[in-house]
């Protein structure tokens, strides 16, 4: 199936994910300046966007059951709301413990409302299993773009008005994700299941069950901490730490800003493969990817060249975790649950960014370096290369015994 093929419902998901990742994308360039407006360390911000990670993958599986059961639409509308709220409350704090609710609690709502599970989710049941990964792989592309767009943006809001009017900005912004909402239909499940799969519709209770008595579905989940450890890390410490090497603020912006460009060819090409080949085997090839990457970015010396070469490459394997991680769901256990059971994954995805955000500034105001975690990033991208192999990708309508933990 051609991308210019996909559903509407495929490119409305594509508006909505350009806004509510491109903005989370970009909290990293403002660790240094709200740290200076509070007079506090790194940590409370850290902290905060911790928080946030940690929550939103709270909410995920609520979230996503109730996309299954009520759809997608008024869960993201609800959503938008709730992140233009924190964004705002966060530009007019005058206390640093405000951001704890705001910055954490709300915009963490928010984004498990706005983003790659209700997504995809909403994308697995009106695009037919054989093309889903590919799908998924566009759509995650989108994100990407979100980050390439506001991370620039917000540098230069940053410069020109400072980080509150940039909140504010923000804010605004997510207006656009309630006009996209408006325009979504309910998804159709069945359509796009295989005889089989109609066949073995299951209760949310029974596919739970299922779920949790698959050895490869934990599997999936250890997989998916890593990349939240890595993502979060890398997104929210990265500016600070190549100002500590003395580079100048806009070799950060621009690392991350190509960080999202590359990974705009990075998730459609990892979503690909995925249609193609068997998606275990692809997902140990990017981690192994990201584990040479992040090897030669802490052992060559850190240079403005450097730094956006270390953008790009990671950017390519940055978010190809999400089709492909997304894909193994929903072709182990069908598109019926697809929300809830990436949501759960999802849970443990934010589980690992939130230690990711946090450990990077207890780390970093313990030992006055950030050395020690990213060299604890390189060993996780190299055990989560191997933990792939051994996942039963089959889907369970055609497995007689389901495998127990």
């Amino acid at each position: 199936m051609s991308i210019f093929r996909f559903p509407p419902l495929v490119w409305i998901g594509i508006g909505i994910l350009i806004i509510s990742l491109g903005i989370r994308q970009s909290f990293g360039v403002f660790m240094m300046p709200v740290s200076d407006y509070f007079q506090t360390g790194r940590e409370l911000f850290s902290f905060a966007i911790a928080l946030q990670n940690l929550l939103f993958g709270v909410f995920q599986p609520f979230i996503g059951m109730a996309a299954d059961k009520w759809g997608s639409k008024r869960i993201i509308m609800l959503g938008a709301m709730s992140y233009a709220l924190g964004l705002y409350l966060t530009s007019i704090a005058v206390e640093p413990d405000v951001l704890y609710m705001s910055l954490g609690v709300l915009v963490g709502l928010g984004l498990s409302s706005t983003s790659y599970v209700i997504i995809l989710g909403a994308v697995a049941k009106v695009v037919p299993a054989q093309h889903a990964a590919k799908a998924f792989g566009l759509t995650t592309a989108a994100g990407s773009f979100g980050m390439f767009a506001a991370i620039p943006g917000a540098q230069t809001l940053l410069q020109d008005f400072g980080w509150q009017t940039a909140f504010q900005v923000f804010a605004l912004s997510c207006a656009f994700m309630i006009a996209f909402a408006m325009f979504m239909k309910q998804e159709k499940t069945k359509a796009n299941q295989s005889p089989q799969e109609a066949q073995n519709d299951l209760t949310l209770r029974q596919a739970l069950s299922q779920a949790f008595n698959h050895k490869g579905y934990w599997l999936i989940h250890a997989g998916f901490f890593v990349c939240g450890f890595h993502v979060m890390f890398i997104a929210t410490h990265l500016p600070s730490y190549l100002a500590d090497m003395d580079l100048p603020t806009s070799s950060a912006a621009m690392a991350l800003a190509y960080v999202g460009i590359f990974n705009i060819f990075g998730s459609y090409f990892w979503g690909i493969m995925g249609d193609r080949y068997n998606k275990r085997y692809v997902m140990s090839a990017l981690y192994f990817t990201r584990t040479l990457v992040i090897l030669a970015f802490v052992t060559l010396p850190v240079t403005v060249n450097t730094a956006a070469i270390f953008g790009g490459a990671i950017g390519f394997c940055w978010l190809g975790t999400v089709p492909l991680t997304s894909g193994l769901v929903r072709q182990i256990f069908g598109a019926r649950y697809m929300s809830t059971l990436y949501g759960l994954v999802f849970f443990t995805h934010q589980v690992g960014s939130f230690l990711g955000a946090w450990a990077g500034g207890v780390i970093y105001d313990y030992y006055g370096s950030y050395e020690p975690i990213w060299w604890s990033t390189v060993v996780l991208a190299f055990t989560a290369a191997l933990i792939h192999f051994p996942i039963d990708d089959r889907p369970v309508h055609l497995v007689q015994q389901p495998q127990a933990v």
